[in-house]
């Protein structure tokens, strides 16, 4: 089947809005028509030449999606066409051994590799494969994936608001109940009010902390922090000390949003003896970070986490009946809703950094 797709062929150039060819799903897959997909920072850094899962193009961008099942392959026996559903950043096989110790993030069976399954191209252009970011590709009309990352959800539900749990959502909120599990009255410092930011945020009102500290350079996000649950704000400099003048010894834990090693460092000494600091945004592959090890001989942890650490199944519909009952705010971070024709002026707009989410509507 033909679609438009847009296509990235060149490192560091716009991509280009091509008609390709779509395959049938194969067994255990299913074809989903995209409705709604948001524009990320890792689309950015694939674009630049930075992302580790994208070395040969031609590729297909996009990953946070949500979208309708038009058709199904033999095997499927959850879905079926007319479903809504969202597609998750990844599809647990249940049988490998993370997936055994309910890690399900981890997951290294076939269906946390969906662009290898069958050994058969997905989608191509004149005859050549065009890889997926991911095993998705959400930058298209549709995309062919494992039936286990997709999550069914309410017709009701607005596509454009579903597809940010897929990415952002997920990750931010993921950060604070899954990794960290913050407790009731913990006090919490969230440095890049970006669109996962955003969701550390509102993920550490849904933990129940009283002081929630959000840290950026630019005022524009800052007032967005203090709409979704900041108690706080600070235009970042010397982040300990400014920390510290507001809670005395540092707070319980410390969100590193940016992906930058060094604002990563100052988020941990922002930490009181025995505080947690979670990496959430990716630095680039192969930088060092330099710590005061000093401060590891007081307890501290320094924490990691993929995607929230998620389990789809059982995250996605929690955050989906938070929204519903009004306490996540997913409206507030889409900035704006473009058509796949302007998806170069979404990206442009998502580097200026004037924008929480762009989503791309089909």
């Amino acid at each position: 089947m033909l679609m438009r797709a847009a296509v990235l062929t060149a490192f560091h150039a716009p991509m280009e809005l091509r008609e390709v060819e779509i395959a049938d799903p194969g067994p255990g897959e299913v074809r989903v028509q995209i409705k709604a997909s948001g524009v990320c920072g890792s689309d950015l850094k694939a674009i630049d030449g930075k992302s580790p899962v994208v070395s040969r193009l031609p590729f297909i961008l996009g990953h946070e999606s949500s979208g309708v099942v038009e058709s199904t392959g033999a095997g499927v026996t959850a879905l079926e066409p007319g479903d809504h559903v969202i597609i998750a950043m990844n599809g647990p096989c249940g049988r490998c051994r993370p997936c055994a110790a309910g890690r399900f993030h981890l997951c290294s069976g076939p269906a946390r590799l969906p662009t290898i399954m069958g050994g058969l191209p997905r989608i191509t252009l004149d005859g050549e494969e065009v890889r997926r970011f991911i095993g998705i590709g959400a930058f298209a009309e549709y995309a062919v994936v494992p039936e286990p990352m997709c999550v069914k959800i309410t017709r009701s539900l607005p596509f454009d608001a579903m597809c940010l749990l897929a990415c952002g959502v997920i990750t931010g909120v993921g950060a604070v109940l899954n990794v960290a599990q913050v407790p009731p009255g913990a006090t919490v410092l969230v440095v890049g009010c970006g669109g996962v930011g955003l969701n550390v945020i509102q993920g550490a009102v849904l933990a129940g902390a009283t002081t929630i500290i959000a840290a950026d350079v630019a005022d524009q996000k800052l007032k967005q922090a203090e709409r979704l649950g900041a108690t706080h704000t600070l235009v970042a400099t010397d982040l300990p000390h400014q920390v510290s003048d507001l809670v005395k010894g540092g707070v319980d834990y410390a969100f590193d949003a940016t992906g930058a090693p060094g604002v990563l460092a100052q988020a941990f000494a922002s930490t009181q003896p025995g505080g947690t600091t979670v990496m959430v945004g990716s630095p680039p592959a192969g930088h060092p970070m330099t710590l005061d090890t000093g401060l590891l001989f007081a307890s501290r942890r320094l924490m990691g986490t993929q995607g929230g650490d998620a389990s789809p199944a059982r995250d996605l519909p929690m955050l989906a009946a938070q929204y519903v009952r009004g306490r996540l705010d997913l409206d507030a971070l889409i900035s704006e809703r473009l058509p796949l024709d302007h998806l170069n002026e979404a990206v442009a707009h998502v580097r200026q950094g004037t924008v929480a989410r762009t989503v791309i509507t089909f």
